[in-house]
Parts: C-alpha cells; sequence; structure tokens
C-alpha cells in the first residue's frame, strides 16, 4: 500500500521545516483562498472607477485572468502536490523547494497587476514560469513513480498552460478582450475538463467510504461505460466549443455533453448525502459542470435567451469556485487530522459561495440591478474566500494533530 504524504513527509525529514510548507496543499490553498476574496475586491473597485491597477490588463481581462490562471492555477498546485505523491508512493515538494514554487506563483500575480510598467513577454514569462515549473514536477513524480494511469492529468495542465501562454499573447495584442478570447476558452475548456475527470474520481470515491459507514441502501455506480461515454462527449462539446464558440453544432454537443454528466452524477447518490455538507457541496460543485454546458448551449443557440458571460459564470464561480473551496476544506481537515465533518462554519462558506453564484446570475435578467448585484456578488465570494482563510488557516500552518 502506498504511503500518504503525511507519513512520507515524516519519514524523510521535513519535520524541521514550518507546517506551511510541509505539503503542497498548505501554502496553495491558504495564499489562493486569500487571492481569490482580495483579486475579486480589486475587481470590484477598478469596476465601480474608485481603483486603478497599473496593469495593462483592462478590468474585465484581468479579472478573468486572475480568477482562472491565478486563482485556479494556485489551487490545482495544492492539489496535485498533494496528491501525486499519494499516487506515486515518491516524498512530497517541501521545505525550500515548495516555498520557491509559492514565491514564483506570487510574481506571477505581481507581474500581471504592474505589466503596464513591464515589456508584455516579462510579464507573461513570469506568470507562464509557475505552471511550467508545475508541470515539471508532475511530470518528475509521474515517471519516477511510473504512474502511467496520471498523465492524463499532465495533458490536462499542460492544455490549461497553453491557454494561460495564448491568453497573454491575445492581450498583448490588445485586439478585443483577451477574456472573450481562444486562450480564455482554452483555458476554462481544461478547468472544466479537470473536475470532468478529477471530479469523477474524487466525488463517487468520497460518497461511497461516507455511506458504506452508515449502510446505505445504495452505493455509487462503479465506473462504467456511461462514464466513459460522458468523457468523450465532454471532451469532443468542450473541443467544438473552443475552437468554433458560435457554432450551433458546438451549442447542440454541449447540451448533449450536459445531459450525460447529469446522467453520470445521478448513479452517485447524492440525495443519500444530505446530513453531511462535507460530501454534498462535492456533488453541487460537480453539477455546475453539467449546468454551465447546458446553460452556454443554449446561449449559444437562443442568444435571446442567456449570454455567454452569465452561462460561463456557472464554470468560472459556480464549477471552479465551489468544487476548489470543496475541495481545500476536505483536503485541510483530512491532512490536519480533523474529523472529515462539516460544522455550521463550514457549511455557511459553502453557502455563501453557492449565493455569490446566484446573485451574478440575476443579473443578466434585471440589467438596471446589475451594478448592486456584482457588488452584492463580489461581498458573498469575498465573505466565503475569506472566511476559508480565518478558519482554516490555523490548520495550514499548524502540524497534524496527531503530529504525523
Amino acid at each position: 500500500m502506498a504511503s500518504t504524504p503525511a507519513q512520507l513527509t515524516a519519514r524523510i525529514g521535513f519535520r524541521s521545516e514550518p507546517a506551511l510548507f510541509s505539503l503542497g496543499f498548505r501554502p496553495f490553498f491558504l495564499f489562493g483562498s486569500l487571492w481569490a476574496g482580495l483579486a475579486m475586491a480589486l475587481w470590484i473597485g477598478m469596476l465601480s472607477g474608485r481603483l486603478s491597477l497599473p496593469t495593462a490588463f483592462d478590468p474585465l481581462t484581468w479579472h478573468a485572468h486572475e480568477a482562472l490562471f491565478g486563482y485556479l492555477g494556485a489551487v490545482v498546485a495544492g492539489f496535485l502536490l498533494t496528491a501525486v505523491p499519494n499516487w506515486t508512493g515518491r516524498p512530497p515538494l517541501a521545505g525550500w523547494p515548495l516555498f520557491g514554487l509559492l514565491m514564483v506563483w506570487l510574481l506571477g500575480r505581481l507581474a500581471v497587476s504592474v505589466s503596464a510598467l513591464l515589456p508584455a513577454w516579462a510579464v507573461a514569462l513570469a506568470d507562464l514560469a509557475f505552471l511550467t515549473l508545475l508541470a515539471a514536477v508532475i511530470l518528475r513524480e509521474i515517471l519516477a513513480g511510473k504512474n502511467w494511469r496520471n498523465l492524463i492529468v499532465l495533458l490536462i495542465l499542460g492544455t490549461f498552460l497553453a491557454g494561460n501562454a495564448l491568453f497573454h499573447w491575445e492581450a498583448a495584442r490588445q485586439e478585443g478582450y483577451a477574456a472573450s478570447g481562444l486562450g480564455l476558452r482554452l483555458g476554462l475548456a481544461a478547468a472544466v475538463m479537470m473536475i470532468v475527470v478529477i471530479g469523477g474520481r474524487i466525488v463517487p470515491t468520497f460518497t461511497r467510504n461516507w455511506l458504506a459507514k452508515r449502510d446505505a441502501p445504495a452505493l455509487p455506480a462503479s465506473f462504467g461505460p456511461l462514464d466513459r461515454l460522458a468523457l468523450l462527449v465532454s471532451l469532443g462539446a468542450l473541443l467544438s466549443w473552443v475552437t468554433a464558440p458560435a457554432w450551433a453544432g458546438s451549442g447542440l454537443a454541449l447540451l448533449a455533453a450536459g445531459v450525460a454528466l447529469l446522467l453520470r452524477l445521478a448513479r452517485w447518490q447524492g440525495l443519500q448525502t444530505r446530513a453531511e455538507p462535507l460530501v454534498w457541496i462535492l456533488h453541487i460543485g460537480y453539477a455546475f459542470v453539467p449546468l454551465g454546458m447546458l446553460a452556454l448551449g443554449t446561449a449559444i443557440l437562443r442568444p435571446d435567451l442567456l449570454t455567454n458571460v452569465a452561462a460561463q459564470h456557472l464554470w468560472m464561480a459556480g464549477g471552479i469556485g465551489v468544487m476548489t473551496l470543496a475541495v481545500m476544506t476536505r483536503a485541510t481537515l483530512g491532512h490536519s487530522g480533523r474529523d472529515l465533518k462539516a460544522d455550521i462554519w463550514t457549511t455557511g462558506l459553502y453557502l455563501l459561495v453557492i449565493a455569490a453564484v446566484a446573485v451574478r446570475l440575476l443579473a443578466d435578467p434585471f440589467p438596471a440591478w446589475a451594478a448592486s448585484l456584482y457588488s452584492l456578488s463580489a461581498v458573498l465570494w469575498c465573505a466565503g474566500f475569506f472566511g476559508f482563510a480565518l478558519l482554516y488557516g490555523p490548520l495550514l500552518i499548524r502540524r497534524r494533530r496527531d503530529s504525523r
């Protein structure tokens, strides 16, 4: 049986390192959540005209980039740097190398935020260095551990990196908004596919573990033909949307993928998990992916009913925001030696971010209230992620309660 990352860390002597840099999830979940709240607050200030950053990106482009490649990049790093050692049985990245990787991520956030003062190539180089180094670390671990099954995760991460590179190129050209360009679509598609693939592993697994302890009448279905079909249809729909976002065929493909993923999700017995927020939030986070596909497919086929921007927020704020918060809370509790149970405060964090998504969606059908709804959504979002840093920060900076 492969050792857990915590056991590997203890075994190789990283106990002398600060707890914050003993495992990847600790610094990246903490700083990622802080950046999620701070970047949203800064964007609302930029949107209202009360704040101006020395960035070459327009406010919408900066907001989209930092929400997708900035925030999500940190959470993906935290998750993979913690999960990959468990997959391969090798020691985790810790100590000074982990600290250095965090500094590279922070350098990217700074470079993009002051990009008006720097050459475009320098900004891109500073920002892309983080995902490039992360991909190199993951590749090294997969090759050394001969963990070929997870090469698909590296492929998705590479696609995410390529999307970020394209985003910088489009922003540097200053021809329209990079936030609606190919780079954003490619990066977002990679993020969605990451949830489809990795979420498709952890949601039924954690649900099965929880239900089995309670002798539930039914457990999540095992991976089968429907799952394979849903993965293939989702991949095809996302590729079509990336390359032809206005084509009716892309809209139809997205609708088909949304239905397939909802059928897949229905087989995971989510309704039986109502008593435990730490489990049902995983189902809600995953559900935002097919809901986003249905919404985006509708927006392509019937733009008079729904805009692309509103539909994409079901992925950006819903799928990414809710699922990452669900993963961060669960991983932090588990790796800090706490019971896998959400208290009232953690449940409140989930409800705040879900409410932020719902309020943001109301801005389209009620344009007269859009500014107020944007602000309210931002406040709810900030409360959710700053709340995570406040509640879970002490667990992230201290060692496991059982000293492992």
